[in-house]
C-alpha cells in the first residue's frame, strides 16, 4: 500500500486495543484518507473485517507476515 496518511503501531497490544486505537485515528481523518495499524495480535483479523462492514470504512487490504498484522483502512 503506497499512499498512506497516517499509521499506528498497535504492537504488542491485545483485542480491543489495536481497534481502539484505530477507530480513534480514523475520528480524527477527514474522509478519503487511509490509515495502516500494524498489531501482532491474531485475532485483530476478524475485528478489523467486523468494524470495516459496520462503521461504513472500507478495509483496502490487509496482511499477515511472521505474526506481525498490517491492515489499511480508508475512512469512509
Amino acid at each position: 500500500m503506497s499512499e498512506v496518511d497516517e499509521k499506528i503501531d498497535a504492537s504488542g497490544l491485545t483485542c480491543p486495543l489495536p481497534l481502539l486505537k484505530a477507530k480513534q485515528a480514523l475520528n480524527g481523518m477527514v474522509s478519503g484518507l487511509v490509515l495502516e495499524v500494524v498489531c501482532t495480535d491474531p485475532s485483530s483479523i476478524r475485528d478489523f473485517e467486523v468494524f470495516s462492514n459496520q462503521s461504513g470504512n472500507e478495509l483496502l487490504e490487509s496482511q499477515e507476515v511472521d505474526g506481525i498484522y498490517t491492515y489499511w483502512l480508508r475512512k469512509a
